[in-house]
């Protein structure tokens, strides 16, 4: 299994990401690193942004796991430095957000500062988890399964993408042509003057974005037990991020309203190709917990950043008046950046499920692994 850890605070000195159960013999040279470091750039894109994003310039440093060019087998430890690194500086936060962890997080640890809360819990950590689904990624390529992810949603203004396939959504959701990430241009311009409009109220704004992973093969995960799951393990992972709140397989918010000859996806099967196929994919390629050999289609809802510029009240931890609620330098919406760490996240616990099936030790026997079940697929 691939499992990873993250450490370090929004702005402590670094975030640390460490990655075991990497497979001996991935590449893991300069073009992989700049592969790595183009994905933390992504995570840092969309319009809505805060000033943030104009003093960091994230970068990997690998420090472990990796020796000449390949990695061996040990855990890949991966540094992203924080050039905001001021942590002992920053003053006390006595008013806790509502909608952030300041509150609960101060009751729980006994604490008298939420800055000791928000410096973990805030969403700066997410890119320790980029760094660790990007080797995920790099895993995935050597098997020719292909992630991306893309808005469908921002402030109520939803994207019409029904018709578009899977080249056609990354085409036209990719960041040197939309601000937003979002395949529909039309819904886009509407998504930016929402967060002009909410920008201007001091307010923030949520949404709905989209991850799609091609080339999945059938029968990852199971059914034999509750927890090795791959549609459980994946809405953990998506849920597990700052600001979700939701997490759907699939269709699965409006197959819930729908008949069951509205929802499943009828089999047929391709002479051609040797394949079982489908005619739609309601299900988001998973059936009883495995994979179906269909898109892996997991969509997440994000609420809208906690830190207002225009603050909820609030209560001092201390004196216990009621006020405003602290104010951190924030962004408007951050839809974008989320579906990026969304991508991460599901690319690791897809992984997971690879290795578990076909073995983990080296990439050399994965791959004979892997080839063998893909033919021994063509003989059912």
């Amino acid at each position: 299994m691939l499992r990873y850890m993250t450490a370090g605070e929004s702005h402590g000195r670094e975030l640390i990401a460490i990655i075991d159960g990497v497979p001996a013999g991935l590449s893991m040279g300069k073009d992989e690193k700049a592969f790595i470091d183009e994905e933390l750039k992504r995570r840092m894109f969309g319009y809505g942004r805060g000033g943030r994003m104009a003093i960091e310039d994230d970068k990997a440093e690998i420090v472990a796991g990796v020796r000449k060019g390949r990695t061996i087998g040990s855990p890949v430890g991966i540094v992203v430095k924080n050039k905001d690194h001021k942590i002992d500086e920053l003053p006390d936060v006595r008013m806790p957000r509502p909608g952030h962890a300041d509150l609960a997080g101060i009751r729980k640890y006994g604490l008298g500062d939420a800055r000791d809360v928000l410096e973990r819990a805030s969403a700066r950590k997410s890119a320790a988890t980029v760094a660790a689904g990007a080797v995920a990624k790099l895993i995935l390529r050597e098997l020719g399964i292909d992630i991306l992810s893309h808005v469908t949603m921002i402030g109520g203004v939803r994207a019409n993408v029904e018709r578009l396939s899977f080249e056609g959504i990354r085409s036209y959701a990719d960041g040197s042509k939309s601000r937003l990430r979002c395949a529909d241009r039309e819904a886009e311009e509407k998504m930016v003057k929402a967060i002009d409009d909410a920008k201007d109220k001091g307010d923030t704004l949520g949404g709905e974005f989209e991850v799609i992973a091609r080339g999945v093969p059938p029968g990852l995960g199971t059914y034999v037990q509750w927890d090795r799951r791959l549609d459980g393990a994946l809405a953990r992972a998506v849920m597990s991020i700052p600001a979700v709140k939701a997490v759907s397989v699939g269709d699965g918010v409006e197959n819930a309203s729908r008949s069951g000859s509205e929802v499943h996806d009828p089999i047929e099967y391709d002479k051609g190709t040797e394949e079982f196929t489908r005619s739609s994919n309601r299900a988001g390629g998973i059936e009883g917990g495995v994979s179906n050999g269909e898109d892996i289609i997991v969509r997440g809802f994000m609420k809208p950043i906690a830190t207002l510029l225009s603050p909820l009240p609030s209560v001092d931890i201390d004196t216990k008046e009621a006020g405003e609620a602290a104010t951190e330098r924030s962004d408007v919406t951050a839809v974008p950046a989320c579906g990026v760490v969304a991508e991460a996240a599901v690319a690791i616990e897809i992984v997971s499920a690879l290795l578990d099936k076909f073995g983990a030790d080296s990439m050399r026997d994965i791959k004979c692994s892997y080839e063998c079940y893909r033919k021994r697929l063509k003989e059912i």
